[in-house]
């Protein structure tokens, strides 16, 4: 019993780790956007959320132009994750639109943007593991 509600969960428990790991990278994104030489990171969360459930090591994204470069706007990561959900290949630098000359490759406004995108999804899957936990309570209290 307790197995099968473990199992019911663990794609929330995943996807909301991930959610979580993804909203520090891009706060350290935005909060490093005048420091020169930063490069920002970010996960695809597709992948990551992919190989955290079935807890395989995959690549980080189809190759475009050069091994470990991902749909043409992200380049691979050298650097590890505090994350256990991470692996160190999954975390990407980002390729600006626009580089600038100190070497800092943040855009605010694509930081954003990522940034209230990954929130709003975040709180979407609040509110739909609420919705399960109230209809199995329902369930059990007849």
């Amino acid at each position: 019993m307790i197995g099968k509600l473990e199992d019911a969960f663990q794609f929330h428990q995943q996807a909301l780790g991930l959610r979580s790991f993804r909203q520090q990278l891009l706060a350290s994104n935005i909060a490093n956007a005048d420091t020169p030489g930063y490069k920002a990171r970010d996960i695809d969360f597709a992948s990551a959320l992919k190989s955290a459930i079935g807890g395989e090591t995959q690549a980080a994204g189809p190759a475009v132009t050069a091994p470990g470069h991902m749909g043409g706007s992200v380049a691979g990561n050298s650097t590890g994750s505090s994350s256990g959900l991470i692996s160190e290949r999954q975390v990407l630098y980002r390729t600006p639109s626009q580089p600038s000359v100190d070497g800092n490759t943040v855009e605010m406004d694509n930081e954003r943007a990522q940034f209230a995108d990954n929130a709003v999804r975040m709180e979407a899957s609040l509110t739909f593991l609420n919705g399960q936990i109230k209809s199995l309570l329902a369930a059990i209290q007849g």
